[in-house]
């Protein structure tokens, strides 16, 4: 009997001791996301997106919070480079600035002009000239030319550099050159490159180049910057040539995907521009190798005769700046906008200033259009974009999805007076958890031949209004639409 009492003691006690720790894991748990969520608001985010990682955390905890840890913490207000580190860095583009003779903004774009150098130093230049290529079939050879020509340095920071043949071409160029004595710095984002072996940056470096990883993941020291990429594409070769745009250095871009070719826009640029992307670059390498490069031949007068009045301003923007700077622009130039307003991304899930913006200008009569691509590399975005293509259908703007390939161009040109073209993306991760640049362009000249490019790939794609199927959706459809919808904030 007493041994019937003792087992049943022991039993009430373990069952006792099992519920006590049940109860102490499910109060934690409930601590552990009450905390997360209210971490969330207090940051105090868009509200859409502070509602979407609140439900995700809610609802699928485990998931939404590693998900939040890694790729939803907010940094923008920490600081990547001291501010006396940035002003001497750009001591030298500013006095290049200051030298510039004749110089003149167009009046209808001087408060976007002062907006870019007031938000982040971003100066123009004048005196520029600039070659557009919109395949790899044009870019690449004109690349690797001027990689043959270099005499001093050569910088290239890429989000991607694949290790497959053309990045392989590219890599010989440089070692090339860097057994020349010419100075070689490579800047990749360590998670755009995740899938490059080590082997393949091993060889430059061995060669003489200096590569520095951009950001690079290491468990749990940079856990929560996962999701903050260096997703710009710019090159700077002798001080004297620059490319900005949306191509990286990979076989894709001149083979295509499968069955469908890259349609993408690089911008080659000869000029005082030039002295914007060096800066931007030597931020960024700063950053990454801690080495303060400042010295004049970086920034070398320029020997070539072009003179006119094709201004141009490189825009960084990043998530640890004070404002979205290109985002802003984007507003500004889209809102000025008084004839027509040309768009070209691979990827659209915009935010609520810029898709207000669109949608009031296509309200007021402005002849909106956007080019986006019929097949999408990444299935999920392509249908949480579809709801936005849609609402702006209905407010009056006209929809194209580029069928002739895949679209991966981001550039914008309005009244034959403004145009811009980078790495940015119309979509909230371009705008908000990158670091981006764009060439800003106040040029009729420039603008004219990029409305062309435009035109061009407009008659290549075909209207949304045409797509029975993506204008009124089967109600499951809608749904799915509507589910990817909610989270785009988080994509």
């Amino acid at each position: 009997m007493n041994w019937l009492v003792s087992e049943a003691l022991t039993c009430w006690y373990s069952l006792s001791m099992y519920g006590l720790l049940y109860i102490i894991g499910v109060t934690l748990a409930w601590i552990i996301i009450a905390s997360t969520i209210i971490h969330v608001i207090m940051d105090n985010r868009q509200p859409a997106k502070t509602m979407a990682w609140a439900l995700v955390i809610f609802f699928i905890p485990v998931v939404g919070i590693i998900f939040y840890l890694f790729f939803g913490i907010n940094h923008r207000r920490e600081r990547l480079v001291s501010q006396r580190s940035l002003d001497q860095l750009t001591k030298r583009s500013m006095l290049s600035f200051v030298e510039q003779q004749d110089f003149r903004v167009p009046e209808r774009h001087r408060q976007m002009v002062d907006l870019f150098i007031n938000q982040s130093m971003s100066l123009p230049f004048k005196d520029n000239s600039l070659d557009i290529f919109t395949d790899g079939y044009a870019f690449f050879p004109e690349l690797l030319r001027d990689i043959a020509h270099a005499q001093h340095h050569i910088h290239l920071e890429l989000y991607i550099i694949e290790d497959d043949a053309l990045g392989n071409l590219v890599a010989d160029a440089l070692i090339s050159k860097a057994r020349e004595g010419v100075e070689v710095r490579l800047i990749y984002d360590d998670v755009g490159c995740w899938r490059v072996h080590h082997s393949f940056f091993e060889r430059l470096r061995d060669a003489g180049v200096e590569v520095a990883p951009f950001l690079p993941v290491h468990f749990p020291s940079f856990t929560s910057k996962a999701n903050y990429r260096d997703h710009r594409k710019l090159i700077v070769i002798d001080g004297v040539v620059g490319y900005v745009g949306g191509m990286n250095i990979a076989l894709r871009y001149v083979k295509g995907t499968g069955s469908q070719p890259w349609r993408d826009t690089m911008w080659r640029i000869t000029g005082g521009a030039v002295y914007g992307i060096q800066r931007a670059f030597l931020v960024d390498w700063y950053f990454v190798d801690r080495t303060l490069i400042t010295a004049r031949h970086y920034y070398p007068q320029f020997s070539e005769t072009t003179k006119n009045n094709c201004v141009v301003q490189i825009v960084t923007s990043g998530p640890t700046a004070h404002y979205p700077e290109i985002m802003q622009g984007y507003v500004r130039a889209i809102l000025a906008a008084r004839r027509y307003i040309y768009v070209e991304t691979p990827y659209f899930l915009p935010n609520e200033p810029v898709l207000f913006a669109l949608k009031t200008a296509a309200v007021g009569g402005v002849d909106v259009r956007i080019i986006c691509p019929l097949r999408s590399d990444a299935l999920f975005t392509d249908w949480a974009s579809r709801s936005y293509l849609r609402e702006l259908h209905e407010a009056g703007a006209k929809v194209y999805l580029y069928q002739a390939g895949f679209m991966h161009a981001k550039m914008m040109v309005t009244d034959d007076a403004l145009s811009t073209c980078g790495s940015t993306n119309l979509d909230i991760r371009s705008f908000e958890n990158n670091f981006e640049v764009n060439a800003f362009v106040y040029d009729e000249g420039t603008a004219l031949r990029l409305k062309k490019v435009f035109l061009d790939d407009q008659s290549n794609s075909i209207a949304l209004s045409e797509l029975p199927r993506r204008i009124k959706p089967r109600f499951l459809s809608r749904l799915w639409e509507s589910l990817t919808r909610l989270v785009s904030p988080l994509l």
